[in-house]
Protein backbone atom coordinates (compact mmCIF):
# COMPACT_ATOMS: atom_id res chain seq x y z
CA UNK A 1 0.00 0.00 0.00
CA UNK A 2 1.59 3.48 -0.87
CA UNK A 3 1.52 6.39 1.80
CA UNK A 4 -0.34 8.56 -0.33
CA UNK A 5 -3.62 5.83 -0.65
CA UNK A 6 -3.17 5.41 3.09
CA UNK A 7 -3.55 8.66 3.62
CA UNK A 8 -6.78 9.10 1.23
CA UNK A 9 -7.98 6.03 2.39
CA UNK A 10 -7.78 7.32 6.13
CA UNK A 11 -9.07 10.76 5.10
CA UNK A 12 -12.32 9.49 3.21
CA UNK A 13 -13.24 7.27 6.45
CA UNK A 14 -12.97 10.02 9.15
CA UNK A 15 -14.84 12.32 6.85
CA UNK A 16 -17.56 9.67 6.64
CA UNK A 17 -17.23 8.99 9.91
CA UNK A 18 -17.55 12.79 10.74
CA UNK A 19 -20.58 12.86 8.75
CA UNK A 20 -22.39 9.95 10.13
CA UNK A 21 -22.05 11.11 14.03
CA UNK A 22 -22.69 14.53 13.56
CA UNK A 23 -26.14 13.64 12.39
CA UNK A 24 -26.31 12.12 15.94
CA UNK A 25 -24.65 14.50 18.11
CA UNK A 26 -21.73 16.50 18.31
CA UNK A 27 -20.57 14.82 21.41
CA UNK A 28 -21.10 11.64 19.87
CA UNK A 29 -17.28 9.99 19.24
CA UNK A 30 -16.62 7.47 17.12
CA UNK A 31 -13.44 4.80 17.76
CA UNK A 32 -12.16 3.16 14.14
CA UNK A 33 -10.62 -0.26 14.68
CA UNK A 34 -8.46 -0.86 11.40
CA UNK A 35 -9.67 -4.64 10.48
CA UNK A 36 -6.75 -6.22 8.82
CA UNK A 37 -7.17 -9.62 8.23
CA UNK A 38 -6.81 -9.63 4.74
CA UNK A 39 -3.43 -7.04 4.66
CA UNK A 40 0.00 -7.45 5.10
CA UNK A 41 1.82 -6.15 8.14
CA UNK A 42 3.47 -3.58 6.15
CA UNK A 43 0.27 -2.09 5.10
CA UNK A 44 -0.44 -1.73 8.83
CA UNK A 45 2.49 0.17 9.49
CA UNK A 46 2.20 2.38 6.27
CA UNK A 47 -1.49 3.39 8.12
CA UNK A 48 0.14 3.47 11.32
CA UNK A 49 2.20 6.26 9.77
CA UNK A 50 -1.05 7.86 7.97
CA UNK A 51 -2.08 8.39 11.70
CA UNK A 52 -4.11 5.12 11.98
CA UNK A 53 -3.94 3.20 15.77
CA UNK A 54 -6.01 0.33 16.70
CA UNK A 55 -6.44 -2.79 14.04
CA UNK A 56 -7.97 -5.80 14.56
CA UNK A 57 -7.64 -9.65 13.40
CA UNK A 58 -10.12 -12.64 13.32
CA UNK A 59 -7.67 -15.18 13.83
CA UNK A 60 -5.14 -15.57 16.81
CA UNK A 61 -1.85 -16.90 14.51
CA UNK A 62 -2.56 -13.66 12.37
CA UNK A 63 -2.68 -11.52 15.39
CA UNK A 64 0.25 -12.84 16.92
CA UNK A 65 2.58 -12.66 13.43
CA UNK A 66 1.63 -9.18 12.95
CA UNK A 67 2.14 -8.16 16.59
CA UNK A 68 5.58 -9.81 16.34
CA UNK A 69 6.24 -8.02 12.96
CA UNK A 70 4.92 -4.76 13.87
CA UNK A 71 6.23 -4.80 17.90
CA UNK A 72 8.18 -1.68 18.18
CA UNK A 73 4.77 0.72 16.75
CA UNK A 74 2.69 1.71 19.54
CA UNK A 75 0.15 -0.08 18.40
CA UNK A 76 -3.82 -0.86 19.56
CA UNK A 77 -4.49 -4.71 18.96
CA UNK A 78 -8.13 -5.74 19.16
CA UNK A 79 -9.50 -9.47 18.46
CA UNK A 80 -12.84 -9.73 16.85
CA UNK A 81 -12.74 -13.46 15.09
CA UNK A 82 -14.38 -16.58 16.54
CA UNK A 83 -11.72 -18.03 19.43
CA UNK A 84 -11.25 -21.63 19.34
CA UNK A 85 -10.67 -23.01 22.77
CA UNK A 86 -7.51 -24.24 21.95
CA UNK A 87 -6.19 -21.11 20.71
CA UNK A 88 -7.56 -19.19 24.42
CA UNK A 89 -4.08 -19.54 26.00
CA UNK A 90 -2.44 -18.14 23.12
CA UNK A 91 -4.75 -15.53 22.87
CA UNK A 92 -3.82 -14.90 26.69
CA UNK A 93 -0.30 -14.16 26.42
CA UNK A 94 -1.13 -11.98 23.77
CA UNK A 95 -2.78 -9.72 25.63
CA UNK A 96 -5.49 -7.99 23.19
CA UNK A 97 -6.38 -4.24 23.84
CA UNK A 98 -9.77 -5.60 23.55
CA UNK A 99 -10.94 -9.42 23.07
CA UNK A 100 -14.43 -8.05 21.15
CA UNK A 101 -15.95 -11.55 20.52
CA UNK A 102 -17.24 -12.80 23.31
CA UNK A 103 -20.33 -15.01 22.06
CA UNK A 104 -21.35 -17.35 24.22
CA UNK A 105 -21.37 -18.37 28.52
CA UNK A 106 -19.34 -21.25 28.00
CA UNK A 107 -16.92 -19.93 26.48
CA UNK A 108 -16.63 -16.96 28.82
CA UNK A 109 -16.24 -19.47 31.75
CA UNK A 110 -13.70 -21.34 30.32
CA UNK A 111 -11.59 -18.07 29.31
CA UNK A 112 -12.03 -16.91 32.87
CA UNK A 113 -10.89 -20.53 33.69
CA UNK A 114 -7.63 -20.31 32.03
CA UNK A 115 -7.11 -16.66 32.59
CA UNK A 116 -7.39 -17.21 36.68
CA UNK A 117 -4.59 -20.03 36.02
CA UNK A 118 -2.06 -17.30 34.39
CA UNK A 119 -3.34 -14.52 37.13
CA UNK A 120 -4.77 -12.57 34.41
CA UNK A 121 -7.14 -10.27 32.95
CA UNK A 122 -8.88 -9.28 29.91
CA UNK A 123 -11.39 -6.80 28.46
CA UNK A 124 -13.93 -7.79 26.67
CA UNK A 125 -17.00 -7.22 24.53
CA UNK A 126 -20.28 -9.44 24.74
CA UNK A 127 -20.92 -10.76 20.93
CA UNK A 128 -24.62 -10.53 20.70
CA UNK A 129 -26.64 -11.92 17.67
CA UNK A 130 -28.94 -9.09 16.97
CA UNK A 131 -29.83 -10.18 13.36
CA UNK A 132 -30.55 -13.89 14.81
CA UNK A 133 -29.00 -15.49 11.84
CA UNK A 134 -27.77 -19.09 12.29
CA UNK A 135 -24.29 -18.03 10.32
CA UNK A 136 -23.44 -15.88 13.27
CA UNK A 137 -21.94 -15.92 16.52
CA UNK A 138 -23.21 -14.45 19.37
CA UNK A 139 -25.36 -14.57 22.56
CA UNK A 140 -29.38 -13.94 21.40
CA UNK A 141 -30.75 -10.32 21.73
CA UNK A 142 -33.74 -11.83 24.61
CA UNK A 143 -30.88 -13.46 26.31
CA UNK A 144 -27.95 -10.89 26.56
CA UNK A 145 -28.57 -9.14 29.50
CA UNK A 146 -28.95 -12.22 31.84
CA UNK A 147 -25.79 -13.42 30.48
CA UNK A 148 -23.61 -10.21 30.61
CA UNK A 149 -24.67 -9.88 34.54
CA UNK A 150 -23.90 -13.83 34.60
CA UNK A 151 -20.31 -12.98 32.96
CA UNK A 152 -19.98 -10.27 35.94
CA UNK A 153 -20.62 -12.44 38.36
CA UNK A 154 -19.00 -15.52 37.71
CA UNK A 155 -16.51 -14.24 35.63
CA UNK A 156 -14.13 -12.25 37.41
CA UNK A 157 -10.90 -12.44 35.33
CA UNK A 158 -13.35 -10.93 32.44
CA UNK A 159 -13.86 -7.01 32.28
CA UNK A 160 -16.62 -6.58 30.52
CA UNK A 161 -16.54 -3.18 28.74
CA UNK A 162 -19.29 -3.50 26.39
CA UNK A 163 -20.92 -5.62 23.50
CA UNK A 164 -20.21 -6.10 19.89
CA UNK A 165 -22.28 -7.14 16.78
CA UNK A 166 -22.76 -7.56 13.45
CA UNK A 167 -25.41 -6.02 11.08
CA UNK A 168 -28.09 -8.10 9.27
CA UNK A 169 -26.46 -10.46 6.33
CA UNK A 170 -29.53 -8.33 3.64
CA UNK A 171 -29.83 -5.67 1.14
CA UNK A 172 -32.67 -4.44 2.82
CA UNK A 173 -31.40 -1.58 5.05
CA UNK A 174 -34.28 -1.48 7.49
CA UNK A 175 -33.66 -4.59 8.72
CA UNK A 176 -29.90 -3.91 9.07
CA UNK A 177 -31.15 -0.87 10.89
CA UNK A 178 -33.41 -3.14 13.05
CA UNK A 179 -30.33 -5.23 13.83
CA UNK A 180 -28.10 -2.54 14.98
CA UNK A 181 -31.21 -0.76 17.29
CA UNK A 182 -31.62 -4.25 19.03
CA UNK A 183 -27.89 -4.01 20.05
CA UNK A 184 -27.80 0.25 20.94
CA UNK A 185 -30.93 -0.89 23.07
CA UNK A 186 -28.96 -3.65 25.22
CA UNK A 187 -26.36 -1.07 24.94
CA UNK A 188 -28.05 1.57 26.46
CA UNK A 189 -29.70 -1.08 29.47
CA UNK A 190 -25.87 -2.50 30.28
CA UNK A 191 -24.85 1.61 30.69
CA UNK A 192 -25.43 1.14 34.27
CA UNK A 193 -22.90 -1.90 34.76
CA UNK A 194 -19.80 -0.06 32.72
CA UNK A 195 -20.82 -0.90 29.29
CA UNK A 196 -18.39 1.87 27.68
CA UNK A 197 -18.11 0.43 23.78
CA UNK A 198 -21.29 -0.61 21.10
CA UNK A 199 -19.02 -2.14 18.28
CA UNK A 200 -21.25 -2.00 15.80
CA UNK A 201 -20.72 -1.08 11.84
CA UNK A 202 -18.00 -2.29 8.97
CA UNK A 203 -16.92 -0.39 5.98
CA UNK A 204 -20.17 -1.32 3.94
CA UNK A 205 -22.80 -0.10 6.87
CA UNK A 206 -20.86 1.56 9.33
CA UNK A 207 -22.44 5.49 8.43
CA UNK A 208 -26.30 3.05 9.34
CA UNK A 209 -24.56 1.66 12.50
CA UNK A 210 -23.19 5.15 13.94
CA UNK A 211 -26.78 7.01 13.07
CA UNK A 212 -27.75 3.63 15.29
CA UNK A 213 -25.32 4.68 18.09
CA UNK A 214 -22.63 2.81 17.72
CA UNK A 215 -19.28 4.31 19.03
CA UNK A 216 -16.86 1.83 17.85
CA UNK A 217 -16.19 0.45 13.73
CA UNK A 218 -14.58 -2.42 12.50
CA UNK A 219 -13.51 -1.54 8.97
CA UNK A 220 -11.32 -3.19 6.78
CA UNK A 221 -11.47 -2.53 3.12
CA UNK A 222 -12.01 0.98 3.61
CA UNK A 223 -8.94 1.05 4.91
CA UNK A 224 -6.88 -0.80 3.19
CA UNK A 225 -8.31 -1.22 -0.39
Amino acid sequence: MQMQKAIDNLDRLIADVEDARLQLSEHHIVKIIGISKYSQSEDVSTLYRAGQRAFGENKVQDLKQKMIDLEELPLEWHFVGRLQKNKINNLIDLKPTLMQSLDSIELAQELNKKLEAKDKKMNCLLQINSAKEESKAGVMPEDAIKVYKQIIQTCPNIILKGVMSIGAHVQDEEVIEKSFNTTKIIFDELKPLGAKYCSMGMSNDFKLAIKCGSNMIRVGSSLFK
